[in-house]
């Protein structure tokens, strides 16, 4: 299998034609501490620049209950599964972050997707003692797995819960947890038997918002985990320390003979890189962001990484500084040594805000989705309820955007497409605020090979 930024080499199982999938994204959408007593939703989003409703939400799937904040999303197939001519990436797993339920959402129709199934909470608890799910991986066997923040008393370490093929509740994937403080993120990669997972902290922490004093207490994540993926124990923990604070989305290559990977360190505002050479696994920071002085605050404003992609044909990533209000693409043909070749601005603290298509650019660069041919990269800007309250209050009136960027695959380089601008602070209900995209034939930060 081949892994080109544009061509050949992608080949997953999908419920939706290659046309279909390439005509419409999906994206979270809140209400969530917004004020608006409605329940958060499913949009699907016309990103088919031929179409007269272009760059506009055309359908939108609101959940049976209020509260949820709705994160970060999956499919119940990916690559991992390609093998299986009877799997179809046709059911979507979306979380409540806040309420610890979890929902599955059939496809079927590209454009209208329906709710299939609802996973109480209580039934979670009751079953794995765990709470806060976070990010969704189909596995090659057929489960799903979904990293899980805290336990039902919304304390560390969580864990891994795993559902079946019929989406009930098949117990913890972990055998034990030891050494594991907080999670987060994970990828798996079983061509070297391993995972690697990160740390945000224990819900009880950053539910309320973000205090410097949990920083002072570490109360915060630093360590990034290496799983035995046979035997489901940390293997190896690489202790950031304050130089790594808050590790949040880890990357590996797409190639699955690879064992290169990157991980962004939220707070600390550095971009970090493994890789086993010797055969053994090593850790090495390869990109810092400075922190800039802005009146009013206390402490040098760090950049605030809070996503980062690698492209299908693992030669860029791409980062939001959801602080500063920049996105960055680098070069990692050398992953040692990543080398600058695109930046945009998005609006942030830095004063920096441009505008698209009449609309000032508010709140900061946070989710990005890349496009399988690596051209379109696109972006939201809500972090998380109770951090978009505390550092950018007027999403919750102004609504957020998705952007497209469009990236030049060959010589590096971003440039904000002005013809592209989807505005949810005009929704039916009021103002919303847009979180993770997927598509519906599988994307960049969901597709693992095995």
């Amino acid at each position: 299998m081949t892994h080109a930024c544009c061509g050949p080499g992608y080949a997953s199982p999908e419920a939706a034609t290659k046309a279909e999938r390439e005509k419409v994204l999906y994206a979270i959408a809140l209400y969530t501490g917004t004020g608006i007593e409605e329940p958060d939703y499913l949009a699907t989003v016309d990103v088919d620049p031929n179409s007269p409703t272009y760059s506009q939400v055309i359908h939108r799937l609101s959940m049976p209950y209020i509260g949820d904040e709705l994160h970060h999303f999956g499919w119940n197939a990916c690559s991992s599964c390609h093998g299986d001519a009877g799997k179809s990436r046709r059911f979507t797993v979306i979380p409540g972050q806040r309420s610890s339920r979890i929902y599955i959402v059939d496809t079927a129709d590209t454009k209208a997707p329906k709710l299939h199934k609802v996973i109480e909470p209580q039934e979670i608890q009751q079953k794995t003692n765990l709470t806060a799910p976070h990010t969704v991986h189909c596995l090659a066997d057929g489960h799903v797995m979904i990293s899980m923040l805290g336990d039902s008393e919304g304390n560390g370490p969580g864990g891994f819960l795993l559902l079946d093929e019929n989406f009930d509740i098949a117990g913890r994937w972990e055998s034990q947890a030891e050494g594991m403080r907080f999670n987060y993120d994970f990828w798996y990669q079983p061509r070297h038997n391993i995972m690697v997972s990160s740390e945000w902290a224990a819900p009880k922490t950053y539910y309320p918002g973000f205090d410097l004093n949990d920083v002072a207490a570490d109360n915060y994540g630093h360590h990034v985990h290496f799983w035995d993926w046979s035997t489901r124990e940390i293997i190896q923990s690489f202790d950031l320390g304050q130089e790594g604070l808050i590790p949040l989305e880890v990357r590996f290559h797409h190639n699955p003979d690879s064992t290169h990977g990157f991980v962004a360190a939220a707070l600390s505002s550095n971009v970090w890189h493994w890789h086993k050479p010797n055969g053994h696994w090593q850790i090495e920071k390869v990109i810092d962001i400075a922190s800039v002085e802005v009146e009013g605050w206390p402490i040098p404003v760090p950049s605030l990484i809070t996503d980062i992609l690698i492209s299908m044909c693992d030669r860029y990533v791409y980062f939001s500084n959801w602080l500063h209000g920049d996105i960055r693409q680098y070069d990692i043909s050398d992953p040692s040594h990543p080398r600058l070749t695109g930046q945009v601005w998005c609006g942030g603290l830095l004063g920096n805000a441009g505008e698209v298509r009449g609309h000032k650019l508010a709140g900061g660069p946070q989710m990005l989705q890349l496009s399988l041919d690596g051209k379109r990269l696109y972006v939201t800007n809500s972090l998380f309820s109770t951090w978009d309250n505390q550092f950018y209050p007027e999403l919750s009136k102004t609504g957020s955007y998705l952007l497209q960027i469009d990236c030049d695959t060959e010589n590096g380089g971003l440039k904000i497409n002005e013809d592209f601008y989807v505005d949810f602070g005009k929704e039916p209900a009021g103002p919303s605020r847009a979180h993770e995209m997927r598509y519906p034939g599988g994307d960049c930060t969901s597709d693992i090979w095995i």
